[in-house]
């Protein structure tokens, strides 16, 4: 039975007042004397645990080394990541009932993906342990800010892709940052079966969301809408809906609030309700939650047009369904045709995202059709990756050239 309860005891392994905790048998683990990434007791996952839980009144500076004191280093690998806006979406807001929404854009990052959050924290991890390869498996942004990273510093970095599945734009970056590319023959739950391997071989540092300090980088998205959100409208979100695909961000996001309830500034019944949105042909956690499983059944199978989603395993399901279920949250399937509506209403918002962000509005559309979310609710929808992170998808769901002759008249003329 999983066991996300905090607090407790420092036990003797802690460096510095941060340990690693199974999230099964609540073993602990010495964060910093060797790799590892799963409890070696009983393989469960991990997570980050710290002697004292800071509050908001802690925190100084920008980015996501604002929060450093919720952080396991004092610093990261940094490349200014973070403090991304939370945008208002007037024509999305107005096609759904509710009372307030806005758009948190982790586009908006250096590589242009969430991901970054994770990585600025867990390259500097591997720094500390002195590893000299990095490696991942990857829908595309993973792979993109690992690359980047990593090159930042100065750090070899493999990664694993399923051929012909990534978005260019996502190879064009990690191939740009120099990265060693494999594309393997296997969708993306293979690519992760396979780096896992090697990592547990001790051929790489893996920096999939497995390992839990990428997402103590990521738990700061978090924070940064419970600040905005409050500074804009006064008060915290009711729900925050978001894309699941290995649900690292929805396991991130409750071990934030978890983590604010143990300092005194959260109540548990001000929780944000976690809502995760999967697309059909890629929606084994929604099948989780809707049928009640304690479990997540893997998709051997799965097909999307929203690349970065198109997951049948996700690997932090353990840590993200406890999250949905205990902040009343919920999770829905949307169609490949309803994202890209999607996609384009938030382009006439202004916003522009690659096909698996706008899965977070397609999913909020769908629940205020079906009456599952209230009327009286402010909500923040997550963005995950920019518009050019998928230029294909873009182009697809654009309106059409038009040719014309090299002249006013024929401008006129076609307008």
């Amino acid at each position: 039975m999983v066991d996300l309860e905090l607090g407790g005891e420092t036990p003797d392994v802690a460096a510095d007042g941060v340990w690693l905790a199974c999230v099964e048998c609540r073993e602990t683990v010495a964060p910093y004397d060797d790799v590892v990434y799963r409890c070696p007791d009983c393989d469960g996952l991990l997570e980050v645990r710290y002697a004292d839980y800071p509050t908001f009144d802690d925190f100084e500076g920008t980015g996501v080394w604002r929060y450093a004191d919720a952080l396991p280093l004092e610093e990261g690998v940094s490349i200014q990541e973070g403090n991304t806006p939370l945008y208002t979406v007037p024509e999305i807001e107005a096609g759904v009932d509710v009372a307030d929404v806005r758009v948190k854009h982790e586009g908006m990052n250096p590589t242009g993906a969430f991901k970054d959050r994770g990585m600025t924290v867990g390259v500097k991890v591997a720094e500390r342990l002195g590893v000299g390869r990095l490696a991942c498996a990857s829908t595309g942004n993973t792979s993109a800010a690992l690359a980047c990273y990593g090159a930042r510093a100065d750090t070899e970095v493999l990664v694993l892709l399923p051929a012909g599945k990534v978005a260019a734009g996502k190879i064009a970056q990690a191939a740009l940052h120099g990265a060693r590319i494999l594309e393997v023959d296997g969708n993306f739950d293979a690519c992760l079966d396979v780096v896992a391997e090697l990592a547990e071989r001790g051929e790489a540092y893996l920096l999939n969301s497995i390992n839990p300090f990428r997402l103590e980088g990521q738990k700061t998205i978090g924070l940064e809408i419970l600040e905005q959100s409050r500074a804009a409208t006064g008060e915290w979100p009711d729900r925050i809906v978001l894309p699941v695909g290995n649900a690292g961000n929805t396991a991130a996001l409750y071990k934030c609030f978890r983590e604010l309830v143990e300092a005194g500034e959260m109540d548990e019944d001000e929780m944000p309700a976690l809502t995760g949105v999967q697309a059909e042909g890629a929606a084994p956690m929604v099948e989780a939650v809707r049928e009640g499983n304690d479990e997540v059944r893997r998709w051997e199978n799965v097909e999307t047009r929203a690349t970065a989603i198109r997951i049948g395993n996700p690997v932090n399901a353990p840590k993200a369904l406890p999250g949905v279920r205990a902040t009343g949250g919920t999770a829905v399937a949307v169609t490949d045709d309803e994202i890209t509506d999607a996609q384009r209403a938030l382009a006439r918002d202004g916003v522009g995202v690659e096909p698996a962000s706008a899965a977070s509005v397609a999913g909020l559309r769908k629940l205020s059709e079906q009456g599952e979310i209230g009327s009286d609710e402010q909500v923040v929808c997550l963005t995950t990756g920019h518009l050019l992170k998928d230029p294909d998808a873009a182009a697809a769901a654009g309106g059409d050239t038009t040719d014309v002759p090299a002249d006013a008249d024929g401008v006129l003329d076609a307008l």
